[in-house]
């Protein structure tokens, strides 16, 4: 079987010792999903539907390229972690302190502003379902607690059932809305030809809707969760590939059914959508107008669905990350191995919870105070840089002697890679261009 990266290894080479081969099979199917449900946020989903309310079905091949970029990066991070027996932040730190220096700045700092993000987030959809019963800033609160215990005291295996739960909310909410604003299937179909709109600041528009798509950091957490699903060897390259391509099958539907929506029931009706998240409360009313309360209501409980899926992701996978980057840290340290991870030990150790308590707690001031300007700016140019970080990086650990000759990168892997690299690396360019430094200083 070949990966969508060009690698043919899973019918040449010999598992390691112990690690029979696994058939690919969607009874294994999981981590795939956990990192689709948490890496589409509400913020993905009101790009898209901006993109199909400006430009109509033209992106439509944008949104399915930037869903291939992100195959690649997450099945070579799954591929590092099964390949080695070694974790992604172990590689990271193989390649200089630098990594350890950027990660652990990054992680504090994204974490504290993050952690208000997804509060506000997951609270607009409750606030609209149930006008008048608490602010915006309790129902915030509410659920950043509600993800605190919910990820405190399950480990991986009931996590995983509970996101597969609510993907199923979004996937069905988000195709019935797609059919209920009747696509036409001949523009769709033309949207497929890589064609850019005839706008000013076109090709960063579209290189913007190829990149911010489904997942950040949660892309690095893929191997994470494959090691806590219990697969820590070469003998599960071939589920993992599978479950991968899974992953990103199931963003790319929740992508094509928005821009849908934005195309047929925005663009049409030349409505402007505000951007952020309050652009799907607004969407909500305009769903009202159109088709009814009850439709509405149907879209807000996937709206809420879809942010609260970010939310426990992220408390859940990146505290795996950051309690890998402090067991690592530690002097005179073992590697971090998949099997420990596959334990279930680390979801209960003090680093694992030290941090869902950094990313519950502390964000709630910026609820009520607001956002520190520096600190959004030193925000936005950390997560711009990470994901060229994580590309990079990635070429350099799949083509060297850290991981066995047989799972090295092939020639599309590397390909896929370095443009993927090459598009975060202008993103982040043009978001730290953008960033009022006039203002900072």
């Amino acid at each position: 079987m070949t990966d969508t990266t060009g690698n043919t290894q899973d019918t040449g080479a010999p598992p390691a010792p112990g690690s029979r081969p696994r058939k690919s099979s969607w009874k294994y199917i999981g981590p795939g999903i956990v990192v689709a449900a948490t890496g589409v946020g509400a913020g993905d989903l009101v790009a898209t539907l901006i993109a199909g309310s400006n430009f109509g079905y033209t992106l439509l091949w944008a949104a399915i390229v930037g869903c291939l970029v992100k195959i690649s990066l997450a099945e070579a991070a799954g591929r590092w972690h099964l390949a080695t027996g070694r974790t992604l932040f172990d590689g990271w730190a193989s390649l200089g302190r630098w990594t350890t220096y950027f990660f652990g700045v990054y992680v504090v700092v994204w974490g504290f502003v993050y952690g208000a993000a997804a509060m506000s987030s997951s609270a607009l959809p409750l606030q609209a379902l149930f006008p008048g019963v608490m602010d915006l800033e309790w129902w915030g609160i509410a659920c950043a607690l509600v993800g605190l215990v919910f990820v405190w005291f399950n480990q991986y295996a009931v996590f995983e059932k509970v996101m597969t739960v609510l993907v199923g909310v979004m996937f069905v909410v988000t195709v019935y809305l797609a059919v209920r604003v009747v696509p036409n299937l001949g523009d769709a179909f033309a949207g497929l030809l890589p064609v850019l709109p005839d706008e000013k600041d076109s090709v960063l528009n579209t290189l913007g809707l190829i990149g911010g798509v489904g997942g950040t950091i949660t892309l690095a957490a893929y191997g994470y969760w494959v090691n806590a699903k219990g697969w820590t060897d070469t003998g599960w390259m071939k589920v993992m590939r599978l479950d991968n391509r899974v992953a990103y099958l199931t963003t790319g539907v929740f992508v094509i059914a928005m821009l849908v929506v934005g195309a047929e029931l925005l663009h049409s009706a030349n409505i402007a959508l505000a951007g952020g998240d309050r652009g799907l409360v607004q969407l909500g009313d305009i769903l009202e107008e159109e088709y009814g309360t009850a439709t509405a209501t149907f879209f807000l409980i996937g709206f809420f669905a879809t942010s609260f899926t970010s939310l426990i992701g992220v408390w859940h996978g990146v505290s795996l990350m950051f309690t890998d980057f402090v067991t690592r840290g530690r002097k005179r340290a073992a590697p971090s191995s998949g099997e420990e991870i596959a334990s279930g030990t680390r979801e209960k150790s003090w680093p694992f919870r030290a941090y869902l308590l950094w990313l519950t707690f502390p964000p709630m001031i910026l609820l009520f105070a607001g956002q520190p300007f520096r600190l959004v700016i030193v925000y936005g140019v950390l997560g711009a840089a990470f994901m060229p970080f994580l590309a990079l990086t990635l070429i350099r650990l799949l083509n060297s002697d850290r991981i066995p000759r047989d799972w090295r990168n092939g020639v599309l892997s590397n390909v896929m890679l370095a443009l993927a690299g090459l598009l975060f690396l202008i993103l982040c360019v043009k978001q730290i261009w953008d960033q009022p430094w006039s203002e900072f200083f």
